[in-house]
């Protein structure tokens, strides 16, 4: 495919401003990556099933000091890992703020359910029993709501993860 001598240019100035973001982007994750590995839940989150170096980071960045969460559903509800329908003797009434709470952690909780189905048999059975009663997508919302309540446990309390206590 022949270019002309200004597309030539203008790829070239594209490709030169690729590669000093992307130099940018490098210097930035190598001091996260250093910052994140010496903080103590950084370890404890990367023990979670589905979750590695890239979630863990981000759970740890945007989660933020634990104990700003007076409880485990403060803190799910800040990940956006349930539902925020008002009832009224079992009839719905309406919807809350669904886009209240951290979009970033509701991504990295719902990644970490998809890898934690794709790796670990327990996660893969829980998602298989919840399929069958609603969809998929309602299934992957209950694992990343079971990963949010182990994660703010272990990061309360110190304690490594357990696939069979989280899936039971």
């Amino acid at each position: 495919m022949p270019l002309h001598a200004a597309e030539i240019v203008g790829l070239q100035s594209n490709l030169v401003i690729m590669q000093a973001l992307q130099s940018q982007i490098d210097c930035i994750e190598q001091e996260l990556a250093c910052y994140c590995r010496n903080q103590p839940g950084y370890r404890l989150l990367k023990s979670t099933a589905g979750i590695g170096d890239v979630l863990a980071t981000v759970i740890l960045l945007e989660t933020g000091d634990i104990d700003r969460f007076a409880g485990v559903g403060n803190y799910v509800s800040y990940c956006r890992c349930v539902g925020s329908a008002h009832l009224s003797n079992g009839k719905k009434k309406g919807v809350g703020n669904t886009k209240n709470g951290n979009r970033y952690l509701a991504w990295a909780y719902v990644e970490a359910a998809n890898f934690a189905v794709r790796y670990y048999e327990p996660a893969k059975k829980f998602y298989q029993k919840k399929k069958a009663k609603r969809n998929g997508i309602v299934a992957i919302k209950a694992i990343a709501h079971k990963l949010a309540r182990a994660c703010y446990h272990m990061l309360k309390t110190g304690e490594v993860f357990s696939v069979e206590r989280c899936f039971v």
